[in-house]
């Protein structure tokens, strides 16, 4: 499902190129799920962002199925994130304007694969069936969440990328979440990476990879 070799990435800094990645290869497949581990400033969101084609590697290749994302166009990345990858962050990225339906529905809709029976069961597994037409500032953080998750899997991803999804709950609404994340990515086969820090978030996935300055360690 993704294949990804020899990525490398570096900034620009004051003295010259700053690297960020060196090297890193992975692969994960269809229903796996792994854990991208490793301290701040190691490399992790870096990588998640190159692997949602949010930002071009110097080096490397990643594809998703047939689909090579490294060397697609803008157009083509932006089409691969609206219709084959859900994207979770940490700070939720709810759109204010829409209800908590017009949240869940927006990706799908825009793909083209907009599924009520589907976005009725992700609400209802997700205890946000009595909440649809509420807006987001109306929700806790941890009801954010899982909205934010119901919206990324709408679109019944083939690939789930989480970054840090509970950073911002506290630990009892972050190990619901991720219980909910892991049954609904079983169920519909996607592969699920999530970029965490915390040791017992990780070993709870299938996989765990463990970067330390830009490498796997």
């Amino acid at each position: 499902m993704l294949e990804v070799r020899e990525i490398a990435k570096a900034y620009a800094g004051p003295q010259g190129p700053v690297p960020v990645l060196s090297g890193v290869s992975l692969a994960l497949g269809a229903g796996e799920s792994l854990a991208l581990m490793g301290e701040s400033g190691s490399g992790k969101s870096t990588l998640m962002h190159i692997l949602a084609g949010l930002e071009p590697a110097d080096a490397g290749h990643v594809r998703l199925g047939g689909a090579e994302i490294t060397v697609a166009s803008d157009a083509a990345r932006a089409a691969l994130r609206r219709d084959r990858i859900g994207l979770v962050f940490q700070q939720f990225n709810l759109i204010p304007s829409l209800t908590v339906a017009g949240n869940l529905a927006f990706q799908a809709r825009l793909a083209g694969r907009h599924d009520p029976d589907w976005q009725a069961m992700l609400a209802e597994r997700l205890g946000l069936a009595g909440l649809l037409e509420r807006m987001p500032e109306a929700l806790s953080g941890g009801q954010q969440q899982r909205v934010a998750i119901g919206r990324a899997l709408a679109v019944r991803p083939e690939l789930l990328l989480a970054d840090e999804p509970t950073g911002n709950l506290d630990p009892e609404t972050g190990d619901r979440v991720l219980d909910l994340a892991l049954e609904l990515v079983a169920e519909t086969g996607a592969a699920f990476l999530m970029v965490t820090h915390s040791e017992r978030l990780g070993a709870r996935l299938g996989r765990r990879l463990t970067l330390a300055e830009g490498r796997v360690a």
